[in-house]
């Protein structure tokens, strides 16, 4: 066993299982001999494998299958409880849930890793062997979908009842492999096995009603009171598939529920019989599309409304989920608000404003005045992207032909809102046409962004500077009319995933030396600061980061075929793919520090490795272009022999959730270098700051509180702020400027254009070259001399060992502001206004081995 699975049975030995009920039996018993036998039912009866012939997948299941069973135990209790007391549940609705692998989470949170280990390790088995094998859920792209799981585990850790909603992709975004430099899309089979952590719910259905049009239908009653019926073109059936996401140290499970297409009749016989096979199946190819792929390429008409449709298709279901749910205890809608509380995970689910209009004035019959007030009080609204073209615009002719009834709705929640708007601000035709849900200026759009921000009771931002930019650039109008809308909630992401269960030898050092329970409550890390000028503890504390670097080294080894200098700075960039993520400004120091090097052979510089990672859509041109330009320098600079111990570039191939907890513990340095004013917050800053590594970046997103914590001397800072940025555009950006004054920028920029890392082809990154001579939108070359500036000056840092410990100690002591727990406290006092339930784990009384339901059915 290599030295971070000895620290991993060593650090996760603290949790003590004695609160948690039911340690004995095979089903329920936390210790290792319950593990053991039930692991072997597993194998045994649903597996149906016996030890000789088991492969590692099959213990993978049975393991995992003993662990849902605990986990089960507990949900069963927490959905009576919540049930019996009618609790206020938070729903949270995104389109992306990047949860991770499960087993190892789940583990950690049950408290039973070691005991795991030692079952394991009594059958002959290595746990952490059967922790790779869990395939990587597809069920998210970046930090949005990373955000939501965080939050769905600090819910239940903080014991609040919710419900997450989404859908079960069954491909997911898609796994990236690099060929030739280039980024290759290759299908996303994380399904293929099916998953032992999702239970399907098919009696819980919905029909989707898509396209068609409507009709306005005069019932005969004495009000002659006009209905509005929808005739779809055609209906897709949503079913509901529950996994249950487990808190630390508690016994509440709390749902996350995702919806997957099916056709509402899968095979039509008569065309089978009539020798049209392939119509016989039409409907459900045609239906199961719409949750086949996270994100379809939206470059196309086609793939627009492929994406319209599923985000239309997991609100409806969710929202009538929650509806089916309120009708179960009551006979009324009228006090869903009060049931429910909905939370918008950015733009994507924002038609959830006009389906429950539609679901309280069409199907339930309520007036609109009623209805409007019910959909205000539901809706909370987070936004998370300052990008223009992140907010989600529909094409008027688009939207009406797939959601004919809620173009409608849109329209007169439109007409109803511009008249509050003109009664508070008289005259100012340009406002109204600044705040109309519908686009008036060029081609017509739907702006989903300003229908969230309608109907929602409250508006958030994601860090400080991205909700004061929200109030004064991108919803400033919407901030004149409603101020008392708009608070700022900066994310935060939980320390059992990306501490605890990434980082298990810091995770014990912290132990002995602080004790546990900052585990759940980071604000006690600051007592790590005592101790960042102890030369012992300084000591170990490199040796953990040498250990953890170590482990990163054989990992690029196997997945990018590469050899690396573990003693040399780990410079990493891992995330999205994007041009405001800059990591074409990250790889002209590359080029800058290779050139500095091959004219001046001993300059004095610290070991560099820069390691990058991310996926770029498939239909970003510009992205996939930087990703092959990473490459080319990777290989020259590999080529080189004078870079030998000096130098080296990586690009880390298919960046996820579970290659993420490998490399957040072994940076030594975290690019965060957005444009000021860009990234809405960022989470992965805070990942690296948690396991130790230092920032360099901007003051832009999460960055600036994250500077404000660690003190300045502690973070790296380069670049313009958002004034000199707004300045800069004012008075009109000229890159080429920057071009021609700075040599050594032009040297830069020339060695790419000479096609000196595409074997003398110019044409290769002409466009790269181009773009940053006259447009560069995100200002590299305005920031890049005071980039490669603050460089020089981390290589200085790293170069004193003792020094760069000290700032690496202090960053974690002051992590605590950026955990998920008080992200989500925030949440519930000052937005959902919701309160924890405890869940205590009992056996069934009597009365409760009743089957009344059951019994009543059909009669």
């Amino acid at each position: 066993m290599d030295d971070k699975k000895q620290a991993a049975s060593a650090a996760l030995t603290d949790f003590d299982p004695a609160p948690l009920a039911g340690r004995e039996d095979r089903r329920t018993g936390l210790g290792a001999d319950a593990l053991k036998r039930a692991f072997l039912d597993k194998l045994m009866y649903v597996q149906a494998r016996f030890p000789e012939v088991a492969t590692r997948r099959d213990c993978f299941h049975a393991l995992a299958g003993a662990v849902r069973d605990r986990l089960l135990h507990r949900w069963v209790q927490t959905a009576r409880t919540y049930r019996d007391q009618g609790s206020r549940t938070v729903c949270y609705m995104s389109a992306e849930f990047l949860i991770g692998p499960q087993l190892g989470n789940n583990l950690i949170n049950l408290g039973i890793f070691e005991s795991a280990r030692q079952a394991m390790a009594e059958l002959g088995l290595d746990l952490e062997m059967l922790l790779d094998q869990e395939d990587e859920p597809g069920l998210g792209n970046g930090g949005l979908g990373r955000l939501a799981a965080c939050y769905l585990d600090s819910l239940a850790t903080l014991e609040i009842p919710a419900i997450g909603y989404g859908i079960r992709y069954e491909f997911g975004i898609f796994t990236q492999a690099i060929r030739d430099g280039r980024q290759v899309e290759l299908t996303d089979k994380w399904f293929r096995a099916g998953s032992p952590w999702l239970i399907h719910r098919p009696n819980i259905a919905f029909d989707v009603q898509l396209g068609g049009h409507t009709e306005h239908v005069h019932e005969p009653t004495g009000e002659r009171r006009t209905r509005v019926v929808w005739v779809p073109a055609k209906i897709v059936r949503g079913t509901a598939w529950d996994m249950p996401i487990l808190g630390y140290g508690v016994n509440t499970p709390n749902r996350l529920r995702l919806w997957s297409a099916e056709a509402p009749e899968s095979f039509d016989f008569a065309a089978f019989n009539a020798g049209n096979y392939f119509q016989a199946v039409d409907a459900q190819i045609s239906s199961e599309t719409i949750t086949k792929v996270l994100y379809p390429n939206d470059e196309t008409e086609a793939g627009q409304t492929l994406r319209l449709e599923q985000q239309y298709f997991f609100v409806t279901c969710s929202l009538r989920d929650m509806i089916r749910l309120q009708l179960q205890r009551e006979n009324t809608l009228e006090r869903f608000h009060e049931k429910f509380v909905v939370q918008l995970n950015d733009t994507h689910p924002s038609i959830a404003v006009a389906e429950l209009m539609r679901l309280l004035v069409d199907e339930y019959a309520m007036g609109w005045d009623s209805a409007w007030a019910i959909t205000q009080k539901t809706f909370a609204y987070t936004n998370h992207t300052l990008l223009p073209e992140a907010l989600e615009k529909w094409r008027l002719d688009l939207f009406r032909r797939v959601l004919p009834r809620h173009f409608e709705i849109i329209c007169e929640i439109n007409v109803r809102f511009l008249d509050e708007v003109r009664i508070r601000y008289p005259g100012d035709d340009a406002r109204l046409r600044r705040m109309s849900l519908i686009d008036e200026d060029g081609p017509r759009f739907v702006r989903m962004a300003h229908l969230a921000a309608v109907g929602s009771f409250a508006i958030n931002g994601v860090a400080a500077l991205h909700t004061d930019l929200l109030k004064s650039d991108v919803l400033t109008d919407f901030y004149d009319l409603w101020p008392e809308k708009f608070r700022n909630k900066t994310n935060g992401v939980t320390p059992r995933r990306f501490v605890r269960l990434a980082n298990p030898a810091m995770s014990q050092l912290i132990d002995r030396t602080i004790g546990g329970g900052w585990i759940t409550d980071m604000r006690r890390l600051r007592a790590l600061e005592a101790y960042a000028d102890d030369p012992g503890f300084r000591a170990e504390w490199r040796q953990i980061k040498a250990q953890n670097k170590e482990c990163l080294v054989r990992e690029i080894r196997r997945s990018a075929h590469v050899e690396v200098d573990p003693a040399s700075m780990f410079d990493v960039q891992v995330k999205r793919m994007h041009e405001y993520k800059r990591q074409h400004l990250n790889l002209l120091h590359v080029i800058s520090l290779y050139k500095r090097l091959k004219d001046d052979p001993g300059l004095q510089v610290a070991p560099r490795t820069v390691i990058f990672g991310g996926k770029a859509a498939p239909g970003y041109a510009m992205a996939k272009l930087i990703i092959r330009l990473i490459n080319a320098v990777a290989d020259v600079v590999g080529r080189d022999p004078a870079m030998q111990g000096r130098l080296q570039v990586v690009f880390f191939p298919n960046y996820n959730v579970k290659n993420a907890q490998l490399i957040f513990p072994g940076s030594d340095l975290s690019e965060q270098i957005s444009l000021a004013g860009k990234e809405a917050s960022g989470t992965g800053n805070m990942k690296f700051q948690m396991n130790g590594a230092l920032t360099i970046g901007t003051l832009d997103g999460a960055n600036v509180e994250i500077r404000q914590e660690v003190g300045d001397e502690n973070f790296f800072l380069f670049g313009m702020g958002v004034p000199e940025v707004v300045e800069l555009r004012r008075r009109g950006y000229r890159p080429r400027d920057y071009y021609e004054a700075n040599a050594h920028l032009r040297e830069v920029i020339d060695l790419i254009a000479s096609g000196f890392f595409t074997r003398g082809d110019r044409e290769v990154f002409r466009p790269i070259v181009d773009h940053l001579l006259y447009h560069d939108d995100y200002m590299l070359l305005a920031d890049f001399q005071s980039y490669i500036d603050c460089q020089n000056r981390v290589s200085d840092a790293y170069l004193d060992a003792d020094r760069w410990s000290r700032m690496s100690i202090l960053n974690v002591a002051r992590s605590g502001f950026f955990s998920s727990d008080r992200a989500i406290k925030e949440y519930c006092d000052d937005i959902w206004k919701v309160a924890p339930v405890r869940i205590d784990l009992r056996d069934l009384l009597p009365d409760e081995l009743e089957f009344k339901r059951a019994a009543s059915e059909g009669n």
